[in-house]
């Protein structure tokens, strides 16, 4: 493909043509209810015109897609790929998510929890192989406090110039800000979907409003804010995919992760089928396109369904891999859903053999912390800044 604009001819849609230049991969607006007029707005993609680059067909127009979405990542991030270790340091969850295998109601799971002892040296060995973040992630556990993971936090600190990412979520803003205070510097928190009601029914007693709204605190304190969604969820349609991508783009978020639904034997969601692989990658494509400086990570959920599911988004617009680095004892108890591609991960997350498939496709393993683009540039903190001075 050369370097010009990705053209795509929606044949019967209900759309004309979309021309979609690389260099100016997002233009006009993206009014999204649920987010206050009173908050500061970003430009963002119309829906109408995001909904004709997912229904690309199979073969010339996902080509063109995929190309002009890796064009992107090229000219805006770079062929280095960014490599997050992820620690899985609880399981225990208060929340009931009907697709999630760790919910609070599936009594068949083992719970466990790591000692603050257990993830520092989870963490000092990860970064000893060569890590330069790491991903605590679990599932909402109170049993860990603000208190505890900033403790936690400083000591990973210690070891040296490495970041840290935390995906523990929703909390109040005074607790993300002790967090904050204690040195992490990303924050993921996936909205999961952008229809009000869809979130409703698949998170018991939750809503999309009070997701969006920690995901405003954590980008008003500072923190380098990862969002994103689930492919394949039961009453999703191409323009939920279509609002989910816009959603990201509204909240402008630093990294968005999306990835296929693999329903869980021991949720409400069983007999589901599993997310398609395909709408995975345009949406991953059109992300790129839509989010042009952030990092895009390959989801495990999408390893997990393909061999090379890894190779495949990168060749789509993702620039960041997370491999599992979770003491073995504990991985296969943290079953979000099962037969995970992480269970096979070496100790060290396999970080060499990565190294190898990314020569062979002309990428390498970034030497940085793997901060977003704009952040490195200043472009952050003068966005805070601006929400700030306006507060």
């Amino acid at each position: 493909m050369g370097g010009g604009p990705l053209i795509l001819n929606p044949r019967n849609r209900k759309a004309r043509d979309i021309e979609l230049e690389v260099s100016e991969p997002a233009t006009g607006r993206v009014e999204f209810p649920l987010i206050g007029t009173d908050r500061k707005r970003v430009k963002g993609l119309d829906v109408a015109c995001i909904i004709p680059l997912l229904q690309a067909c199979p073969g010339d127009e996902t080509e063109s897609l995929f190309a002009c979405a890796d064009r992107t990542r090229k000219r805006f991030v770079g062929d280095s790929v960014h490599i997050r270790g992820i620690i899985e340091f609880s399981n225990y969850c208060v929340r009931n998510c009907m697709y999630c295998g760790l919910r609070r109601d599936n009594r068949k799971l083992r719970r466990y929890r790591m000692t603050p002892d257990e993830i520092l040296a989870a963490s000092e060995n990860g970064i000893q192989s060569g890590y330069r973040t790491v991903v605590l992630q679990s599932g909402e556990d109170p049993y860990y406090g603000a208190s505890d993971i900033a403790r936690i936090v400083e000591g990973i600190k210690a070891f040296g110039d490495v970041a840290v990412t935390l995906s523990v979520g929703e909390r109040s803003r005074s607790e993300y800000a002790t967090m904050k205070a204690a040195g992490a510097d990303r924050f993921l928190l996936k909205h999961e979907t952008a229809d009000a009601e869809l979130y409703l029914r698949l998170h018991p007693g939750a809503s999309l409003e009070t997701r969006i709204e920690c995901l405003q605190n954590l980008k008003g304190l500072g923190f380098q804010v990862g969002s994103g969604f689930i492919i394949g969820l039961p009453g999703q349609d191409i323009s939920t995919i279509a609002k989910d991508i816009a959603l990201l783009k509204e909240l402008d978020v630093e990294m968005a992760g999306i990835g296929p639904l693999i329903p869980h034997p021991d949720t409400p969601l069983v007999s589901c089928p599993a997310g398609d692989v395909l709408m995975t990658l345009k949406a991953v494509a059109v992300a790129r396109l839509v989010l042009p400086h952030a990092n895009l990570p390959v989801t495990t959920a999408l390893s997990t369904l393909r061999q090379d599911g890894r190779e495949l988004a990168l060749s789509c617009g993702a620039n960041v891999i997370m491999p599992n680095i979770t003491p073995a004892k504990y991985r296969e108890l943290y079953e979000i859903y099962p037969d995970s591609a992480s269970l096979k991960d070496p100790e060290d997350g396999g970080i060499r053999e990565i190294a190898v498939m990314l020569e062979a496709m002309g990428r390498r393993i970034s030497t940085t912390r793997g901060d977003s683009v704009r952040w490195e540039r200043g472009e952050g903190f003068q966005q805070l800044t601006e929400i700030t001075t306006r507060r």
